[in-house]
């Protein structure tokens, strides 16, 4: 079959479509011909061997897949590695069917990007109330979906960030009170200034770096910030004493961790596919690389050119 493998870690040149044997399911695990692979930035990080979890070479690449199993089920499921292929296996506990009425790309949007989405608001955060909340990378995988289930989950004034005026825009039409750009000279007075002039409760943050300290620094009393990703590559030092003086509340969120807890999957993956089905979620698609070109769709997602949910067809 054919895979994106890689022989040693490092940039997007590394990236190598290979015939590589069709794997073999074993016990309690799942076959899946794979329709769509789905690709996040993290996908960055495990190719130059950087993020949260180690790996060692050969590698295929690609942790999430849509596509069919043996006895006809249209699924999607979350996979160690190995989704940049024409198939792949899952652990059966890791395979969720997908509703009629849902397409295969929304589905795989939905999973990684929006399960994560979910519970930086119900479980990191504890989204509360009438609590202002801010969405860095508004237009991204997850920020687009954080921005539409914002209000429902019953936050107040929604603000969000987004590199270009384009991008801004659609964070208001996502759902966003306010937009702001990232590369502001003062970042913490922008977020202020666009919460009316308070302190803002609740940030979700993924880029790291200049940003995270921005932010932590809008944050009111008793606000959290909760940090999902390093797009910036840049780690950050919290000082006790600083949260302390103004008991605000620094948090962590990898998805990962919810994996073996099916409950914290299952139900809330169901309760995004519904409101998908019913039109009050759109998961933003952004291009369908084919196979061929994943050195261009690596380059496109370090570049900070996409938006939307990307994903790779195994078949071109």
């Amino acid at each position: 079959m054919r895979a994106v493998q890689i022989e040693e870690f490092g940039g997007p040149e590394v990236l190598q479509v290979a015939e590589v044997d069709k794997p073999e399911p074993g016990e309690g695990q799942v076959l899946i011909e794979v329709s769509r692979a789905g690709m996040n930035f993290a996908d960055t990080h495990q190719r130059e061997n950087s993020y949260l979890a180690r790996y060692e070479t050969p590698l295929i690449l690609g942790g999430e897949v849509a596509g069919t199993t043996s006895d006809g089920r249209r699924v999607v499921a979350l996979v160690p590695s190995g989704g940049y292929a024409e198939f792949a296996v899952a652990h059966s506990a890791a395979v969720y069917d997908i509703p009629d009425g849902l397409d295969e790309g929304a589905a795989l949007a939905l999973l990684i990007q929006g399960l994560t989405a979910w519970h930086l608001f119900r479980t990191s955060a504890r989204l509360g109330a009438g609590e202002s909340a801010v969405v860095i990378s508004g237009a991204g995988g997850v920020g687009s979906l954080a921005l539409q289930l914002a209000k429902p989950f019953g936050a107040g004034r929604v603000i969000a960030t987004a590199s270009t005026e384009e991008k801004r825009d659609l964070c208001l039409a996502l759902g966003a009170d306010a937009a702001v750009d990232p590369a502001s000279e003062d970042l913490t007075a922008a977020l202020v200034e666009a919460n009316d002039g308070n302190k803002v409760d609740v940030v979700l943050e993924m880029s790291g770096g200049r940003v995270f300290d921005a932010c932590a620094e809008a944050l009111a009393p008793f606000g959290r910030i909760v940090a999902y990703g390093i797009a910036s590559r840049e780690q950050n030092t919290v000082e006790t004493g600083r949260l302390m003086r103004k008991s605000r509340t620094v948090a962590g969120f990898w998805l990962m961790h919810c994996l073996g807890r099916r409950e914290m999957m299952e139900e809330p993956l169901a309760d995004l596919f519904e409101r998908a089905v019913r039109g009050d979620l759109v998961p933003q698609m952004g291009e369908t690389y084919p196979m061929s070109e994943v050195r261009r769709a690596h380059e496109d997602l370090q570049g900070r050119r996409t938006s939307g949910k990307l994903l790779l067809d195994p078949a071109r």
